[in-house]
């Protein structure tokens, strides 16, 4: 049965579910379980920086849900370990901006054990991070650095778009036998969408299409579909029928899925968060022109943020971010 409920509650639904059906699952990060205060004291537990986590600790206790201390290198060292034992640990890395302090448990640890022991280790660890920017957050909190981790051969990164795919990609993560980076951005945490109550998972590196179309191709991640799609409803006041792909996982990447809608409508826009050097739109664009410029009609385009940090004023901010019209305004440029 199918509920509207808000992307915070579906990913707090998937972890209820998948620590209530494997007593392996447990939850780690700063403030998740009230930072140290205790229930029976009268005071909530925390549920981490976007509240997510709330209530989880009262339920499965104070063994399985896990105030750690503010140092994310413990965290995800102690993950890591967590992981290689046999738990399927769930760490929370408050906002994806603060990997530059852990990265090493993660680059040289979770990604290339199960490879370095010839498969006979396996990392099953899952790092919920915050992403995007939005809030006013400012450059320290605010940042889209999942091509980072995408970048890194071993780790899985993946970041959905609607609070149905939060949940089902979040069961698939935490019960995948490899390190997964579950991507949670700002701009669609409190956005709802038909979620069912019971369990079931999106399989991860398959992309969906959000919506048909003929004339030109949208692909999005996380937030950007959002914008993708009031694009493509301004598009089609001018009878431009635009398609949007949502990638859904970005490693791994859904390359046929990408191809194949460009073989369909011969032009193709890529909406990202996150900076223009290196990052998943300029993969996507290389994709295209490697394997698929044969079905291009014009040049890809890319919409992304610029090669800045993230300002803190809110209307600096805003023309910062990609939005629908600038998705429309590059459509229009390709003619």
């Amino acid at each position: 049965m199918a509920r509207e409920i808000p992307t915070a509650l579906a990913i707090n639904e998937a972890l209820a579910i998948a620590m209530a059906s494997d007593p392996d699952v447990i939850l780690m990060g700063e403030d998740v379980a009230g930072g140290g205060r205790r229930e029976a004291e009268g005071t909530e537990e925390a549920g981490g920086i976007m509240g997510i986590t709330r209530g989880l600790m009262t339920r499965f206790g104070p063994q399985r849900v896990l105030d750690t201390p503010i140092s994310e290198m413990g965290l995800l060292g102690t993950a890591v370990g967590a992981a290689l034992t046999g738990m399927r640990p769930v760490a929370e890395l408050m906002f994806i901006d603060f990997l530059g302090v852990c990265l090493d448990p993660l680059l040289n640890q979770a990604a290339k054990l199960r490879y370095m022991f010839g498969g006979k280790a396996c990392v099953p660890l899952t790092v919920r991070t915050v992403t995007g920017a939005g809030m006013q957050s400012a450059a320290q909190h605010s940042q889209s650095l999942y091509w980072i981790t995408a970048g890194i051969p071993g780790l899985k990164t993946v970041i959905p778009s609607n609070a149905y795919d939060a949940k089902g990609l979040l069961l698939a993560a935490i019960r995948d036998d490899d390190p997964v980076i579950f991507c949670e951005p700002k701009g669609i945490l409190f956005d709802s969408s038909d979620v069912p109550e019971e369990d079931y998972v999106i399989p991860i590196g398959k992309a969906a299409i959000a919506r048909e179309g003929k004339d030109v191709t949208l692909v999005g991640m996380g937030a950007t579909v959002k914008m993708a799609l009031q694009a493509a409803d301004k598009l089609a006041a001018d009878g431009i029928d635009a398609e949007v792909l949502d990638l859904r996982s970005l490693a791994p990447l859904d390359e046929a899925a990408i191809l194949a809608s460009l073989e369909k409508t011969g032009r193709l826009v890529v909406v990202d968060e996150a900076t223009p050097r290196c990052g998943i739109a300029s993969d996507v664009a290389a994709l295209c022109v490697d394997r698929g410029f044969d079905f291009l009609d014009a040049p890809v385009k890319r919409v992304t943020a610029p090669h800045t940090p993230v300002p803190f004023s809110s209307l600096l901010e805003s023309a910062y971010m990609p939005s629908a019209d600038k998705i429309v305004a590059a459509v229009r440029k390709l003619g």
